[in-house]
């Protein structure tokens, strides 16, 4: 049991890697595209109307839902056997997450409180899981299995985070008749779960139904993706339960096709010659010292002020400078603070500049966790540390 879910872990880990590697790959493509002459007919491609939305509406509210699915059976197994499934294992990286996202919204707030882009304080809040462990991932064996847990952990937290500001904040005009089918739906595969229900077939087909009916609620619709996750049983969390099953055909499709069309789709960013221009506004300044200084100061003082209380310890293997080290990695917010851009800002020139933001902060973050950690991790480490 338990090495099925190290090697599940571990080929999560791989996926987000090489996703992480393709995701910068695709935003430069993007980026190039956007830029050059091809750059109008690229750019109406992904607003071009398909049925009752266009191509980006379909991967933002469609496609992102079976990724949030992917969440949220992550999140069901590291609560059920993972490193969640202990109330002292999960807390650090809890607190983590916590603070990871109070921070950087407060930093935001300070700048915008009172202004129209005020809206705009999820944005730091995010951690994009890929890039942030693709990055990680450079540094090879030097990098301890728990810092990767970890940061790894911190980061499906952080999602959820993200995914209940969506769900609370960023939803407006609910529709309660719509919303009750949709829960009334979920009711029924709760039902199915209690029957000990262990096909596939009616979760999939009933969350399809419940996705719509979400669709229409005025609630995002990809909270459906999450719900139907903890709907589905999780069984033993073997290699026959079927959230097992579901979770490892998803890994692929999520990482190396839904990730790389949301950031094809997201990263149309027109850069003039005064595009650094967007960087200086109060919107922008609060997205960038939100990911770049409130993600590291935010986790590093949760974590110790839990560890000061004696809530929880720092795993073996874990220094205070690895965990600032990762924490900066968490201010990669990329395609997740995009993603709550997307949902955050009605105004074109308001998403502009938070893209162009967004990539510059994630950029700087990534940089420094990347710096920092090559110079605090001693050659080897991991390969030292598994040893033993």
């Amino acid at each position: 049991m338990l090495k099925k879910s190290v090697n599940l872990f571990l080929d999560l880990l791989e996926n987000e890697r090489t996703s992480g590697l393709l995701l910068v790959i695709c935003t430069a493509i993007s980026l190039v595209l956007t830029n050059s002459v091809l750059g109008s007919g690229y750019t109406a491609f992904w607003h071009h109307p398909v049925g009752t939305g266009s191509v980006e509406f379909w991967i933002n509210d469609g496609l992102m839902a079976i990724f949030f699915l992917m969440v949220g059976l992550e999140l069901e197994r590291e609560v059920y056997i993972g490193e969640l499934s202990n109330r002292k294992k999960a807390l650090l990286p809890a607190i983590a997450a916590l603070g990871g996202m109070l921070v950087p919204a407060g930093i935001h707030l300070l700048f915008n409180h009172g202004t129209p882009t005020e809206s705009g304080a999820g944005i730091p809040m995010a951690t994009d899981i890929a890039f942030a462990i693709g990055i990680l991932s450079l540094l090879g064996n030097r990098v301890p299995m728990p810092l990767k847990v970890f940061l790894t952990a911190l980061a499906v937290i952080d999602d959820l985070g993200a995914i209940l500001v969506i769900a609370f904040f960023y939803s407006t005009g609910v529709q309660w008749a719509w919303l009750g089918a949709a829960l009334g739906i979920f009711a029924v595969l709760l039902v199915l779960n209690r029957l000990r229900v262990h096909v596939l077939a009616p979760y999939l087909l009933l969350g399809a139904v419940m996705w719509w009916c979400m669709l229409h609620s005025g609630v995002h619709a990809t909270i459906s993706g999450v719900l139907l996750a903890f709907a589905i049983p999780f069984g033993d969390g073997g290699s026959g339960s079927i959230s097992w099953k579901l979770q490892h055909f998803l890994h692929k499709p999520v990482a190396f096709v839904i990730m790389p069309l949301f950031a094809l789709a997201n990263t149309c960013i027109l850069l003039g010659p005064d595009w650094y221009g967007h960087l200086l506004n109060l919107n922008s300044y609060g997205i960038f010292f939100g990911l770049v200084l409130g993600k590291p100061i935010g986790i590093s003082l949760f974590c110790a002020a839990a560890v000061g209380l004696g809530l929880c310890a720092l795993p073996t293997g874990i220094s205070w400078k690895k965990l600032m080290g990762a924490g900066a990695l968490a201010g990669i917010g990329f395609t997740m603070s995009i993603f709550v851009t997307m949902l955050a800002f009605d105004d074109a020139d308001h998403i502009l500049t938070s893209k162009t933001t967004i990539l510059v902060s994630s950029t700087v973050a990534g940089i420094i966790g990347y710096c920092w950690l090559r110079a605090v991790l001693p050659a080897q480490a991991g390969v030292r540390a598994e040893r033993r």
